[in-house]
């Protein structure tokens, strides 16, 4: 299994109506500004192990760096609940820095659904920031006002089929079960020992074992349902003009916006939206899918380090 150089220490945060569970590796220090990575959907903050353990010793040294579960994901507790909602994500992360950091601006990043709650971020607490990276969150198209009465009628539909126990995930026989499930759906993983040993120790924070001897993923299955509210493509570009700091754009070399919005929305214009910021470089990542924290964590380990120096 794969073999961690940097050690976590798991902590447990009260934030909101939450016991929010953080990854945290080095210590609070009084020149370097803490480093806050958040996961994506369906991931955990776990997940960032990779990456942190591909950082040099002389960026790492004397840097505290953060990695929560969001609610509903990992280790973090709260309130059954039969839905989600984008803003709470905003919310919590700004409490979680109220912990971790005060008043002192901090480098933020975040992944996928974690790249898109940074970007938001960042335009409401710009002050808290002083750099961003953004990893593969592209947003979406935005909706039309003409949707929304859709919109809600699917959100309640999909509630129910919830309720009903249609959206459960299934267990896995064994943490081995859980790996052959990661490189399925991210095939690099499985190319090479290596990738196999980091799937399996994933597979270990992804998910745990239940009273029955089997592996359930940690997930609440609730994220399945979309979002009630409809988010308009005007309130994207007003958030994008507010970021002031210095924002870093990471791709992957494989573009999966064919696939995930069949036209509707293009890699395209989502560079013509950062357009819009103030300061803002894309940096892509070769030989890497949507997961590149895992494809290719040494090299977006390198990219962080450039840009956060």
């Amino acid at each position: 299994m794969y073999q961690v150089r940097r050690a976590a220490r798991s902590l447990f945060v009260p934030i909101r109506t939450h016991s929010y569970h953080v990854w945290v590796w080095g210590e609070p220090s009084a020149s370097l500004p803490p480093l806050v990575m958040v996961h994506g959907w369906m991931d955990v903050g776990a997940s960032y192990q990779f990456v942190v353990d591909a950082l040099s010793d002389a960026f790492a040294q004397g840097r505290q760096i953060i990695a929560p579960d969001w609610r509903g994901y990992g280790l973090t507790t709260g309130p059954k609940t039969d839905n989600y909602w984008f803003a709470d994500y905003l919310a919590d992360l700004d409490f979680l820095l109220d912990h971790f950091a005060g008043d002192r601006p901090i480098d933020l990043v975040g992944h996928s659904m974690g790249g898109n709650v940074v970007m938001h971020y960042g335009a409401v607490r710009p002050q808290r920031i002083r750099r961003l990276v953004n990893i593969e969150g592209f947003g979406g198209p935005g909706g039309q006002a003409d949707q929304a009465p859709g919109r809600y009628a699917r959100w309640i539909d999909e509630i129910k089929a919830f309720e009903r126990g249609e959206m459960n995930l299934r267990p896995y026989d064994s943490a081995d079960g859980v790996a052959r499930r990661l490189t399925k759906t991210n095939p690099r993983l499985a190319r090479d020992a290596a990738g196999r040993d980091k799937a399996q120790w994933l597979a270990t924070q992804w998910a745990r074992e239940n009273a029955q001897g089997q592996w359930d993923i940690l997930g609440d299955p609730a994220h399945k349902i979309i979002f009630a509210n409809l988010t308009h493509a005007d309130e994207i570009l007003a958030h994008y003009r507010r970021l002031t700091m210095p924002v870093l754009a990471v791709e992957a070399s494989d573009d999966p916006m064919a696939s995930w919005w069949k036209g509707k929305f293009t890699k395209a214009e989502y560079h013509e939206r950062l357009q819009l910021l103030a300061d803002c470089r894309i940096a892509v990542v070769e030989d890497a899918g949507h997961m590149l924290h895992h494809d290719q964590p040494l090299a977006l380990a390198r990219l962080l380090e450039q840009f956060l120096a």
